[in-house]
């Protein structure tokens, strides 16, 4: 069995690459790949999915028929969570020599599947096999799927998460080094960020900042089923960053449950703990103790927030919020940012509410403490109007 090596430092290789799944992320990495300067074959069980793939230029299609089109180097693995062990181990199976990668967004139960393949004496797969299999995840999405929404930007300084394969046992790492270079490679050829942790580590990790958020949402907005109509017309942005997220497909996410049912049921028994005094308080606020208590659930979640690296993942940082108030027709937004750039001030972050029954805007702009004054003098002097928070 031949590894595919690393690249050395001196020369710069560009391994032919079959994604196996041409939805929005498999033919995103295709996008990039190709763009690259790497051969991508491109395989998906939907017939339609996998020309709409080639067509938009992820690819070529896979003819096992054309003499080495069915010898890639690399096999990345884009299916569906419930499928992906499977065709990891097809994907080794069928390429003895290629370095197989997947991007499934948990780890350790398709390792476990893995290992089960591994151990079964009638299987063609042999725990040597798992030396060229290394676990990925792109923490990266968009709203709308399938190969239609594909883009080449989507992994752009998004984190990506190699998880080389490891003994459950002994702990012993399973992968080669080779491979595992591999995987961080491909990432950073996406223009992503490079993380390495086990698959358990992994896995508790996603459970707390990915599937419990998307939980947290949907359990809210299933509240809003039978609101009235007249209590939704004064929704404000808080009501809509805490449930955007629940409009996820509700097909993926009982995979991705299902498979990492384990850690996240332990965060959600702290979760009802946290619920349950909630509501003791609550039954009597007024009790010797209530108004603490409430205060000190809300400066937990201040204290967890804080904690939320900021923008390009670097240390949170206190930025102040100015308001400037457009009105609601074209090009509004943009002659905002155009007089904000005059001023010569970075904006950090913004974001957009509607004034309920009002045609105006407001545009949020958060800014560096020491740039806030400056910028809303500024914008005053061009005709604007601006609210301090």
């Amino acid at each position: 069995m031949n590894l595919l090596t690393a690249p050395p430092a001196s020369a710069r290789r560009t391994p032919t690459v079959l994604i196996r799944g041409t939805g929005l992320l498999g033919t995103s990495i295709g996008l990039v790949l190709r763009a690259d300067g790497h051969e991508v074959l491109l395989s998906d069980p939907s017939a339609t999915a996998q020309s709409i793939a080639a067509d938009i230029g992820a690819g070529r299609l896979l003819e096992s028929s054309e003499p080495g089109a069915d010898s890639p180097e690399i096999v990345i693995v884009a299916a569906p969570p419930e499928a992906t062990a499977a065709e990891v181990g097809a994907a080794l199976r069928s390429f003895p020599g290629a370095v197989v990668l997947d991007i499934a967004s948990t780890k350790a139960e398709i390792l476990h599947l893995l290992l089960q393949q591994a151990a079964d004496d009638d299987a063609a797969l042999t725990r040597h096999d798992l030396r060229r299999y290394v676990g990925t995840h792109p923490m990266a999405g968009r709203e709308k799927s399938g190969p239609v929404a594909a883009r080449g930007e989507l992994f752009t300084s998004m984190p990506w998460v190699v998880c080389p394969a490891v003994d459950p046992v002994t702990g012993e790492q399973l992968s080669a080094s080779e491979a595992v270079d591999w995987a961080g490679e491909i990432g950073r050829r996406l223009g992503a960020t490079v993380h390495q942790m086990d698959p358990a580590r992994h896995d508790q990790s996603v459970a707390l900042i990915s599937h419990l958020p998307q939980i947290a949402a949907s359990l809210v907005a299933s509240r809003l089923q039978d609101a009235p109509t007249s209590a939704l017309a004064l929704a404000g942005n808080g009501l809509r960053d805490v449930t955007r997220i629940a409009a996820s497909d509700p097909g993926l996410w009982v995979q991705i449950l299902s498979s990492n049912a384990a850690p996240v049921v332990e965060i959600l028994y702290g979760l009802r703990q946290d619920v349950e005094r909630l509501i003791s308080t609550l039954e009597d606020p007024r009790a010797p103790g209530g108004q603490a208590d409430i205060a000190q659930l809300i400066a937990e979640g201040n204290a967890g927030v804080a904690r939320v690296p900021g923008k390009h993942g670097a240390p949170p940082q206190s930025f102040v919020v100015l308001t400037v108030i457009v009105d609601d027709k074209p090009g509004q937004i943009a002659a905002v940012l155009n007089d904000v750039a005059r001023v010569g001030v970075n904006v950090e972050d913004m974001r957009m509410e509607h004034s309920a029954g009002h045609q105006v805007g407001m545009v949020e702009l958060s800014v560096l403490p020491g740039r806030r004054d400056e910028l809303a003098a500024a914008m005053t002097e061009f005709g604007w109007k601006v609210v301090l928070s």
